[in-house]
């Protein structure tokens, strides 16, 4: 039996989704169903899939799930976040400019500014190999990695997902592709894990690739932006307050350090949006 399905399209700094009411319309999709409307050429495509729900505990405003492009449900995704408060206000559903936000990996606080730019308070980083999970002896502040038969110097934590941010002196010539799979699966990380390439351009700015996991190398990650910055910075490499710079534009991260919350600020825009029959 099909279903028709009210969606909107929306990205943030190039990272896309496509946003489902599950309020007001009934949304059960298979892993199926999910990977074909992510499908660039057989769907609508996007990177993710965002589902609005009502909130299943009190205090919060609303329950957010992610679903990577392989049909995959993921915990957390900075972008989506930013484009789940905008959707939710222009779509009626709260008239509050600064939300409470149930999600996988615990709350989150997004923010929609005067500007139009949108703040979410991603909650502080996790560095403890067991929570982010990742395979080590115990906490450091750079790993050995053996990848394709080299060693990689990497910083791994988790922003609600795993990730692990290697330092590259020219981001436009970094092996993406090549070694993003290999990092993705590698089997330290028994849940996968976002890769993450970064080149500082001094103290305040830094560019950043990140091949994600269950995606593929996305035009901008959130969470990748918030644990690249906060990798520099707890390595002293960067100031509290960076502008990083993805393939799809910037977005700006603050952390005052280890115990505080991570600030995510970039834009979130509605592109289009439309229905599909499943």
């Amino acid at each position: 039996m099909s279903q028709i399905l009210k969606f909107t399209k929306m990205h943030g700094a190039g990272n896309d989704f496509v946003v489902l009411d599950g309020i007001n319309q009934r949304v059960a999709l298979t892993p199926e169903q999910l990977r074909r409307i992510a499908d660039r050429h057989f769907g609508i495509g996007c990177d993710q899939i965002l589902l609005v729900e009502a909130p299943s505990q009190p205090g919060v405003d609303f329950r957010y799930r992610i679903f990577n492009s392989d049909g995959g449900e993921v915990s957390q995704c900075g972008n989506g976040a930013r484009c789940f408060v905008r959707f939710v206000h222009d779509q009626g559903l709260t008239s509050k400019r600064e939300i409470r936000v149930e999600t996988a990996s615990g709350i989150i606080v997004p923010r929609l500014e005067a500007d139009g730019q949108v703040t979410v308070d991603m909650g502080p980083p996790r560095f403890e190999p067991a929570a982010i999970p990742f395979v080590a002896e115990a906490r450091a502040l750079t790993y050995p990695l053996e990848v394709a038969g080299r060693t990689l110097e990497i910083s791994a934590l988790s922003m609600g997902n795993p990730h692990a941010v290697w330092l590259v002196p020219d981001l436009d010539a970094a092996p993406v592709a090549e070694l993003g799979p290999q990092i993705e699966h590698h089997p330290r990380f028994p849940q996968r894990v976002n890769a993450g390439f970064m080149q500082i351009v001094d103290r305040g700015h830094i560019r950043l690739r990140v091949y994600e996991r269950g995606s593929g190398e996305t035009l901008a990650c959130g969470t990748g932006a918030c644990a690249a910055a906060v990798a520099g910075i707890s390595r002293g490499l960067l100031d509290a307050s960076v502008e990083v710079q993805t393939r799809g534009g910037a977005l700006t991260i603050r952390w005052a350090g280890e115990g505080s919350s991570v600030y995510l600020t970039g834009p979130a825009v509605t592109v289009f949006e439309g229905t599909i029959e499943l």
